[in-house]
């Protein structure tokens, strides 16, 4: 293990006080607090370069948008190709040519009967399209969603989440949504058959709900329930796709090959683009499809403003291209097995590392609360002032001491999310490895951690 050096604070973001004044004070103050308002001048591959030349790695991905790193020169050189053709970006009144052909390559990736594709631009927007289809597909209004789950943050995405922080003070969601707990086909079950529910949405790892792996036979089963019910299955891999967790789809290493098992939609964003442009991807079989485009004057019954836009399009064709000629998924497979086999063998020594998960290179570290009571002692005073400051901690430490950008899981604070770009090199992953060591055992040992770290909670309760 590496010797922790404990460096200066990083430089702040500067004194333009435009984003506070005009955006949102709160997060610059979070920021501050942490000690991670620092000015990025440039973005590569797995680094992120400040305005003082300091070089940061990048573990989070922007929660897994990065897949193929930072300003990747081929999209790049794809956008700028595109705008230099001056073509048709948004008419509005024609047939995209380049939708069609990243739908029908998005298709092919899939598989199964996926054969579909509306395009819009965030994971939000994919979950609100799919709720609207299999409303009207199947005639049913009430939906099904798992606990733990994270859909989105519009009101129709917030409907499918059981935290309420993210609901709090914002009115009534949609009515008739239930939640089952995640891995729970008995569950599953009992509630499909009341015959109500239009759908059920589910992620195949659940990621903020802390990188929660199903049991191999999870989610077939649940499709041949659903099935059985007339219920679509949804599957929401807006962070599992695009080769994140080492298959195109989260879905294809759980058995969802049969046709029995086959899910009715897929939703896909974030790495869909780069990270440059906005953009996502509702997959559906035909029926579905078409029974909302049932006619020629409902043709547009369901579209977007930037829906198949000429740069996204382009974007989309050009991040697959990466993805398979560098074979980013074997590697997220091969890389993430080899990362969590790494990090068990490091912390799992600790009393406070309760596990490591994950699948490809979507991990997790999560932490418990300590037997020993030199450790619980001052864990339980730290998490009396402020519960979500725990996991900040680790994020400050490893941010300010050892250069790496993380987060924990949104519905999780226990939990420390570890999901680099999948271009991320052997050697960086060996630096966050001695990192989170030196992070936790210096939370095991060194009374200095405690006390800042009740500090810092003090401080949080006023942010």
């Amino acid at each position: 293990m590496a010797t922790v050096t404990t460096a200066a604070p990083p430089p702040t973001a500067g004194s333009n006080p435009d984003y506070s004044n005009y955006v949102n004070p709160q997060w610059v103050r979070l920021l501050n607090l942490l000690q991670m308002n620092v000015r990025y001048q440039r973005c590569s591959g797995t680094e992120l370069f400040t305005d003082d030349g300091t070089v940061i790695l990048d573990f989070l991905s922007g929660y897994c948008v990065h897949n193929v790193g930072h300003n990747h020169p081929a999209i790049i050189e794809a956008i700028k190709d595109e705008l230099d053709r001056h073509g048709p970006a948004m008419l509005q009144s024609h047939v995209p040519d380049l939708a069609g052909t990243l739908a029908h390559r998005l298709c092919s990736l899939a598989g199964g009967n996926l054969e579909k594709v509306f395009f819009a631009c965030s994971g939000s927007e994919g979950v609100e399209t799919a709720i609207k289809f299999a409303r009207k597909h199947t005639r049913r209004k009430d939906l099904i969603y798992a606990d733990g789950a994270f859909h989105g943050l519009t009101c129709g995405a917030l409907s499918l989440m059981g935290d309420a922080f993210w609901k709090d003070k914002f009115g009534p969601m949609l009515s008739g949504t239930v939640a089952v707990p995640f891995g729970d086909l008995a569950a599953l079950g009992h509630t499909l058959s009341s015959g109500r529910y239009a759908a059920f949405f589910v992620e195949p790892v659940q990621s903020e709900a802390g990188i929660r792996v199903p049991e191999p036979q999870y989610l077939a089963e649940a499709a041949r329930l659903c099935h059985r019910h007339g219920t679509l299955l949804v599957l929401d891999e807006v962070q599992t796709g695009m080769f994140r967790t080492g298959t195109f789809l989260a879905a294809h290493q759980f058995g969802l090959d049969q046709k029995d098992t086959l899910p009715d939609i897929v939703i896909l964003a974030k790495a869909l683009s780069g990270g440059l442009v906005p953009v996502s991807a509702v997959l559906m079989t035909g029926d579905v499809y078409h029974s909302v485009y049932d006619s020629l004057k409902r043709s547009i019954v369901h579209t977007s403003t930037f829906s198949e836009n000429s740069l996204a399009m382009r974007t989309g064709l050009a991040t697959l291209d990466v993805l398979e000629t560098e074979h980013l998924g074997e590697r997220a497979l091969h890389m993430g097995e080899e990362l969590r086999r790494r990090l068990r063998e490091s912390l799992l020594r600790y009393e406070m590392v309760k596990d490591v998960r994950g699948l490809g290179m979507l991990s997790g570290i999560e932490f418990q609360t300590p037997s020993s009571l030199k450790l619980r002692v001052p864990f339980e005073a730290f998490r009396s002032i402020h519960a979500g400051m725990f996991g900040q901690m680790i994020v400050m430490r490893l941010f300010r001491d050892w250069r790496i950008l993380t987060q924990i899981c949104g519905n999780n604070f226990m939990v420390l999310k570890v999901a680099p770009p999948l271009v991320v090199t052997e050697e960086q992953l060996d630096r966050f490895v001695d990192a989170i060591t030196a992070v936790v055992d210096l939370m095991h040992t060194s009374a200095s951690f405690w006390s800042e770290a009740l500090s810092l909670a003090r401080r949080a309760v006023n942010v």
